[in-house]
């Protein structure tokens, strides 16, 4: 599960598994110019990610709990099965507070030889699970750690109901990137774009602007939108790239200031260096027969802010075998 490489100074450790904040169990990736991930079994959630620089790309909250079965604010949690507050279960579902397990005997993933540094856990139901979603499934997640610094994570979810009973979910990755400072912030990819406005009862809107900049709180579920975002952080000169496959929707968030002193586990003045931009399939549930399986992925990169969304190279547009 854990891979070494033989180096001058000693081994080379890409997989370390350790324990975390109030000791909970964490797994730390790390690759050979110095990037790194850590991701919590709780959640399943990647709380950190650094570049060659050591350079913390994610937000994590400085009043973040981590303390099962509260969810950590921060990072990359995954929504399932449910997004939202628009449905039967908690917000967002209950895959993001609860404790996963290493998956030791994953099936084969499609993924670059090359990758050394990853780790695969699996959800499964309990006696725990909400019994207003009363259904058998298995939720294998591969989050890798590419030599280039690159995030990637591949979730596959399985219907394995013994009762031939269909079941139905929508799924978010969650990203909260870190920022210098919100307001010199913008994204390409979604201008012109059909939007699901939260903070309007769900109305549906189109984008106008030439690129989506923000000086106020954001709520939206941007539909039917490209393979590839671009995330401009411009005080940083740094673009943060969110490349997805089998989830077609793109989540925007930022509570503000007032909505922000209300979040118990947000610092008062965070919300200027967040920005939450995810992958997901919220439009459009998706429904599983027994023995059905569906596949989510995103990958993130942090290039040099020349980039933008026109630039990317559409050769490296996400396929899964």
């Amino acid at each position: 599960m854990s891979s070494f490489e033989g180096g001058g100074g000693g081994e080379k450790k890409y997989v370390e598994f350790c324990t975390g904040v109030n000791g909970l169990d964490k797994v730390i990736l790390r690759e050979v110019r110095g990037q790194s991930a850590e991701v919590y079994l709780n959640g399943g959630q990647v709380t950190s990610w650094k570049n060659e620089y050591g350079e913390e790309l994610l937000f994590l909250s400085s009043k973040a709990v981590f303390k099962p079965p509260t969810a950590i604010r921060g990072g990359i949690p995954i929504s399932f099965p449910q997004f939202g507050m628009h449905g039967s279960l908690e917000q967002h579902g209950f895959a993001r507070n609860t404790v996963w397990t290493i998956d030791k005997d994953p099936p084969p993933f499609p993924t670059v030889s090359s990758n050394k540094a990853f780790i695969d856990l699996i959800l499964k139901p309990s006696e725990d699970d909400p019994k207003s979603w009363p259904h058998r499934f298995e939720f294998r997640i591969r989050i890798t750690l590419g030599p280039g610094g690159d995030l990637m994570l591949t979730s596959r979810i399985r219907n394995t109901n013994t009762d031939g009973k269909p079941f139905t979910f929508t799924f978010a990755y969650n990203n909260y990137f870190y920022l210098t400072d919100i307001s010199e912030v913008r994204i390409e990819g979604l201008e012109t774009l059909d939007y699901l406005d939260n903070l309007n009862s769900r109305d549906r809107v189109t984008e106008q602007g030439d690129a989506i900049t923000f000086e106020s709180e954001v709520d939206k579920v941007y539909l039917k939108t490209p393979t590839k975002i671009a995330i401009l952080d411009h005080e940083r000169k740094r673009t943060y790239v969110l490349r997805k496959d089998g989830l077609p929707d793109a989540v925007v968030w930022n509570p503000w200031d007032k909505r922000a002193k209300e979040i118990v586990d947000l610092g008062d003045e965070e919300y200027k260096h967040m920005l939450m931009v995810g992958a997901a399939c919220v439009e459009k549930p998706i429904t599983l027969k027994p023995g059905e399986e569906w596949k989510g992925r995103q990958e993130l990169s942090a290039v040099p802010s020349s980039y933008c969304s026109g630039q990317l190279d559409p050769q490296k547009v996400l396929r899964l075998g």
